[in-house]
């Protein structure tokens, strides 16, 4: 288990075709799920603040080629519409580039700076049987970013998961197939991967998604439907800290996200694990998903989440995400209601299932001394609620940091020191 609401993540034709990477996305309200290693499916009431989940129903984009080239899509309906959300503003006290605006001649600026570090993922997978008894090989495309000149990318999980062989093309059609898949995420939808023996890359700029702010510009870079590569976007971001559950287009494979961020840039099949970029030319998000049906609504992964496990991979050579060790509710107003709370923002340290402690046993939360109906309010000096779930500030951390964090106990407020360690599956 883990903070984040501890995300837990639940082939066909044997002829060789090419599909995109999208999947299906149902909603899932903190509110109701109470138990956030089981989510549930339920509609849920609107909630209200950035910490609420979507109360809509978010399905996937199917691009299939068979036979002699004939493709088809498979669209599925909105059930509700979004829930309220709520301004952000920078109270950091420095310049994150999220508080820029594009100008006139800007965008074709922005857009000439990043892309040559966004790449088209192509990978291939082996099917070992089928509905008629053969094996086959399928391909599909997404999109990633180059974060460092000798050749490290990042991805969505999705993209690449079960992959036999990985290509990264380069926009400027370079081809490279000598690519490594380093790790994924264990809880959230992203991979690492390194383009071997490669210099001199161009690179994108990672920026804060902690002081993003709803209403400002965005742009979503990435290599449309598997055909147009590096297509741009424009819109704004929508929303903050929703929550979504995902799957394939047969509703298998299901894997829960939370804390992402809402745009109405669209993300268009194949886009998945491109940049989400604000004016100042840097990458603040990961685009994962759209919805089919509704217009202008897609998420994306905050990109402050995924820096401790890149650093990790960088700078030890080892695939491990840090982590705290509890389980948590995201405190919203009702939240905070439902369990007479003396805070509307936070984590409330607890676990409803009652099958276990909300803290685990001799993990890094429980070493610090947090215990459960703990309420956590800061990770370091970031407040937990607008900046960022508990999951995704601890995601900027790599393992062996030691952090502080702020807890709420029976009305008083202490500091503990965290040393965080590795995820455990």
């Amino acid at each position: 288990m883990d903070s984040g609401n501890s995300e837990s993540l639940k082939n066909t034709e044997t002829t060789e075709r090419k599909q995109d990477d999208w999947r299906n996305y149902r909603p899932n309200s903190p509110s109701l799920n109470k138990n956030p290693e089981t989510p549930v499916i339920d509609r849920p009431p609107r909630q209200r603040g950035g910490g609420a989940a979507l109360g809509l129903a978010i399905f996937a984009v199917l691009i299939a080629m068979v036979g002699c080239g004939l493709g088809g899509f498979a669209f599925y309906k909105v059930l509700t519409t979004p829930a309220a959300t709520t301004t952000v503003s920078n109270t950091d006290g420095y310049y994150t580039g999220n508080s820029v605006e594009f100008e006139e001649t800007s965008i074709a600026n922005i857009v000439g700076k990043v892309t040559p570090a966004v790449v088209s993922i192509v990978s291939e997978s082996y099917s070992a049987s089928s509905y008629y008894g053969f094996g086959g090989a399928s391909q599909s495309a997404g999109t990633g970013m180059i974060v460092s000149s000798d050749g490290y990318v990042i991805t969505n999980k999705h993209v690449v998961k079960g992959a036999r062989n990985i290509k990264v093309i380069t926009d400027d059609g370079d081809t490279y197939s000598d690519v490594e898949l380093l790790g994924l995420d264990p809880l959230n939808d992203v991979a690492y991967l390194k383009i071997n023996n490669a210099k001199d890359l161009p690179v994108v700029k990672l920026g804060d998604s902690k002081t993003i702010a709803v209403g400002q510009p965005v742009l979503a870079i990435g290599n449309a439907l598997g055909a147009y590569q590096n297509s741009v976007t424009q819109g704004i971001i929508g929303g903050m800290g929703r929550s979504i559950e995902a799957g394939d287009s047969n509703g298998s494979n299901v894997e829960y996200l939370s804390d992402m961020l809402q745009t109405d840039a669209a993300i268009n099949p194949g886009n998945s694990g491109g940049p989400l970029v604000n004016a100042a030319g840097d990458v603040i998000g990961i685009n994962t998903a759209t919805s089919t049906t509704a217009e202008g609504l897609g998420f994306a992964i905050p990109i402050s989440a995924v820096k401790g496990m890149l650093r990790r991979i960088m700078d030890d050579g080892k695939a491990e995400r840090a982590y705290m060790g509890l389980s948590y509710l995201v405190i919203t107003p009702d939240v905070a209601k439902e369990y007479d709370l003396s805070v509307k923002q936070g984590a409330y340290v607890y676990n409803s299932s009652k099958n276990g402690s909300s803290v685990l046993p001799k993990g890094p939360a429980d070493k610090a001394g947090i215990k459960d109906k703990d309420i956590i309010t800061k990770i370091g000096n970031i407040e937990v609620g607008h900046a960022g779930s508990v999951s995704t500030l601890v995601g900027e951390y790599k393992v062996g940091d030691t952090i502080q964090v702020t807890i709420l106990r029976d009305g008083k407020e202490q500091v503990v020191n965290v040393t965080l360690e590795a995820y455990q599956e």
